[in-house]
């Protein structure tokens, strides 16, 4: 069977810095983070290290044969619970063995004869007891059978992490942590993200796992030449249609390169019969290519919105660190000309407001499930504190509101529960060094209002 994977067309230098960084991550035994905007290409990035055995010779050269990657898309359990989580990890990992044992070549199989029967076996055998405990043994008897005695490297990739975060636990870590003390430098983990971590969930929920994430951090540019060249002539070819080079130059301008929005635009030229003299108007108008705009403005937090609308953009790390901001400006004119024409007339305040619903338990902003970008303790505070709008609520009723599900909320410290609101004030904020909605009231506790 030959590798029929999109990823595996891509030519060897795509993403070469990016994946470059990754691998030494990997080398050295350590995790990573892999942070990009929406539709910069972080799953294809991912592809690439599963697919594309040209791409994997190139950084690991013979050793290659001895990294096993296995690609996790979250967005196929989000919302779901642990047992499924471990189901669904150990489920990738025998399908990709299963896979790589069909292609062909003797030396892309080498290092994993007979390595699919076993870890399918061990799967069935620990699957049948529908038991979590049970799966996880199974889980450590493959990662041992891998990493110890077949001395594979096991890189599990996973791809949309931030569509898991309501459910992580600390537990989840925890067992990250047992699989890569069994496994030792064989073991490691790419968290695909829209953003770090540490911002999504705070350090205390993966502490566990922090040493071996701590500063790893490989930030995912805006465009990628080679990759950009690639699909340019790949879509030329299917369309069978010749796109004129100074369409494609001003196209690649009005993106900045950004891989989807790129694509979009070019699809909407291949498409469209009627010269259009001026494509940025033309390519706002497109519904497709607002959703792209849309995905990218929502992915980012109230604070960062804010200083897009005031251009303020001197002094956010994180803004310049993905790309969206370069030398003080938005990097992409076709975003730039979104938030000028669109997002600037907007009640931005209004569009702020938020409200949870009970039925569904969903807290949205706007027309946004914010509850979907928030941990199960934020979740938690937020419902509670919107159920109490107005009130001055003391700290120790927090703590049992939030904490009610543990055996005691004795140990719940005052930092703990700081730390908790701060996080939850930047998801919510435009300012939370000065937050207008979770109000400290000196000497007497919290209070909510978003009027």
């Amino acid at each position: 069977m030959e590798n029929t994977h999109f990823e595996s067309l891509y030519p060897e230098n795509s993403r070469f810095e990016e994946i470059e960084k990754i691998i030494g991550f990997i080398k050295n035994g350590n995790s990573c983070q892999l942070i990009g905007l929406p539709g910069v290409g972080r799953s294809n990035l991912l592809g690439l290290l599963s697919f594309n055995k040209n791409i994997r010779e190139k950084h690991l050269l013979e050793n290659q044969k001895w990294f096993h990657f296995v690609n996790l898309n979250f967005s196929e359990i989000r919302k779901k619970p642990f047992y499924d989580c471990l189901k669904f990890i150990f489920l990738a990992l025998s399908e990709s063995l299963r896979e790589r044992k069909s292609y062909k070549g003797a030396e892309e199989r080498f290092a994993t004869i007979d390595a699919f029967d076993k870890v399918d076996e061990i799967f069935k055998e620990a699957i049948s007891a529908q038991d979590e405990l049970v799966l996880f043994a199974g889980l450590k008897r493959a990662i041992d059978y891998l990493c110890i005695e077949k001395k594979l490297t096991v890189v599990f990739l996973f791809d949309r992490f931030e569509e898991y975060i309501p459910m992580l636990s600390a537990e989840f870590f925890a067992n990250l942590r047992i699989l890569r003390n069994r496994a030792k430098y064989r073991f490691s983990i790419v968290f695909s993200l829209n953003r770090p971590l540490e911002d999504l969930v705070g350090p205390i929920l993966f502490a566990d796992f922090y040493e071996f994430l701590a500063d790893k951090i490989v930030f995912l540019p805006i465009s990628d030449k080679p990759g950009l060249d690639f699909r340019i002539s790949y879509l030329e070819k299917t369309s069978g249609k010749h796109i004129d080079k100074k369409i494609i130059e001003e196209i690649i301008t009005l993106t900045a390169g950004h891989g989807k929005l790129t694509r979009l635009c070019l699809e909407a030229i291949i498409s469209n019969e009627q010269n259009n003299k001026d494509l940025k108007s033309y390519f706002l108008n497109l519904k497709s290519i607002q959703g792209s705009l849309y995905e990218i403005w929502y992915s980012l937090n109230p604070e960062e919105q804010k200083m897009l609308i005031n251009n303020k953009l001197i002094n956010n790390d994180y803004l310049q660190n993905i790309g969206l901001v370069r030398d003080g400006k938005i990097a992409i004119p076709l975003f730039k000309e979104l938030i000028n024409k669109t997002l600037l007339h907007q009640d931005f305040g209004r569009a702020q407001q938020l409200t949870f619903n009970p039925q569904t338990n969903e807290i949205r902003r706007g027309d946004i499930v914010l509850s979907d970008a928030l941990t199960s303790s934020e979740l938690k505070l937020l419902k509670y504190l919107l159920e109490n709008k107005g009130k001055i609520i003391e700290r120790d009723e927090i703590i049992k509101a939030v904490w009610q599900d543990s055996k005691s909320t004795e140990g719940v410290t005052d930092q703990a529960l700081d730390q908790l609101i701060f996080r939850l004030r930047k998801k919510i904020e435009e300012d939370p060094n000065n937050p207008s909605c979770i109000q400290t009231v000196k000497g007497r506790g919290i209070r909510f209002t978003d009027s």
